[in-house]
């Protein structure tokens, strides 16, 4: 019954940490004037680049593939960090909401990063973009982490 217990409240805890780090993300971007104009820019190349597609005859399945493209780049952006570190602490039976913190903040940051690979030579202006959202990607995933934190350790007595 304990782990019921447990895994109703792990449950919660996850269905409310994803949004808000998502939450943190956009608003972190917005308020990131270097990270609001890059995506500004891509944005808008992207949008006119869709519009060129569209008259030139390429049909509407186009963009479900760029919807389910961004689909899964939130997914592994969002999603999969703190559930991974929801797992990682249960499993090691973690007492602190900063740990979950760090941990999924630490997580969330390197996605990008472990799935390109070895990097490709980089001007410095887009290394600092990167900084940045990197940066920004830690924040976003460290205030999941920490809403889970304070959910998941609330009915757990620490010698358990």
């Amino acid at each position: 019954m304990r782990f019921v217990g447990r895994l109703i409240w792990a449950s919660l805890a996850l269905c409310l940490a994803i949004p808000c780090g998502a939450l943190v993300l956009v608003v972190a971007i917005l308020f990131d004037p270097v990270s609001s104009e890059a995506l500004t820019r891509l944005g808008l190349f992207g949008f006119l680049q869709g519009m060129t597609d569209l008259a030139s005859g390429i049909g509407p399945d186009a963009l479900l593939l760029l919807a389910a493209g961004i689909a899964r780049a939130g997914f592994v952006l969002l999603v999969l960090p703190p559930l991974a570190m929801a797992l990682i602490g249960e499993a090691m039976n973690l007492h602190s909401a900063p740990a979950y913190a760090v941990g999924t903040g630490l997580a969330t940051a390197l996605v990008p990063w472990l799935m390109r690979g070895a990097p490709a030579s980089l001007a410095a202006h887009n290394l600092a973009v990167e900084g940045r959202v990197t940066a920004l990607l830690f924040l976003a995933g460290a205030a999941a982490g920490l809403v889970y934190g304070w959910i998941a350790i609330r009915d757990r007595p620490v010698g358990a």
